[in-house]
């Protein structure tokens, strides 16, 4: 029985996945991060998800430090140009879809 209900767990988990993606892209177009990022490739005003991902890559604390500068922003880490702060009305459950699909970016 409970190698059944593992299974079931495991199975809702990998079905889940695309809509959580679909998610979390249609939240990044809603809140326009697509004007300064690439999914992937070279940089466009900032890098690309796929150069934040790999550039965090196995740092437990690049989740909440992300979430931290994309609701407050900050002076360019990756060049000159300062991270504009989230605007109010994104959720900190929005950014945190969205932190985490940009770090599962390959």
């Amino acid at each position: 029985m409970k190698v059944q209900a593992a299974l079931l767990i495991s199975l809702g988990l990998v079905l889940s996945q695309p809509a959580y993606a679909e998610k979390a892209e249609d939240l990044l177009n809603k809140y326009n991060c697509h004007v300064c990022h690439l999914t992937h490739g070279k940089r466009l005003v900032g890098p690309s998800f796929e150069m934040v991902a790999k550039h965090y890559e196995g740092d437990s604390t690049a989740a909440g430090y992300l979430m931290q500068r994309v609701r407050a922003g900050g002076p360019g880490v990756w060049g000159s140009m300062p991270m504009p702060a989230a605007p109010a009305k994104v959720s900190d459950a929005e950014i945190k879809v969205m932190v985490a699909h940009i770090l599962a970016t390959q």
